[in-house]
């Protein structure tokens, strides 16, 4: 569910640098990028505590190093990516 929710942050963050380009007011996209983005933490966390609650140390030993990178890396470039079209708004 992590991969769906974090494949259409990508795609509304993606789609509203595009748009901003075009001279189009993409509030929108932005606002469900950043959603998006916060779901998929939140999903994240919840497989995680489902993780714990079964005791399965080993799922959680082999993602959750190796996944918790990836999202520091994933939420910093929604926001990076989220920000060029305030930016590009500013200039007009």
């Amino acid at each position: 569910m992590w991969m769906i929710l974090g494949a259409i942050a990508i795609i509304a963050g993606l789609l509203n640098v595009i748009l901003t380009f075009q001279k189009k007011d993409v509030k929108w996209f932005r606002f469900t990028s950043l959603s998006f983005t916060a779901l998929t933490l939140c999903t994240f966390y919840s497989i995680n505590a489902t993780w714990v609650a079964n005791e399965d140390w080993s799922a959680l030993m082999d993602v959750t190093p190796t996944m918790s990178k990836v999202l520091w890396i994933s939420t910093i470039a929604s926001i990076l990516i989220n920000s060029v079209s305030l930016w590009k708004q500013r200039k007009r």
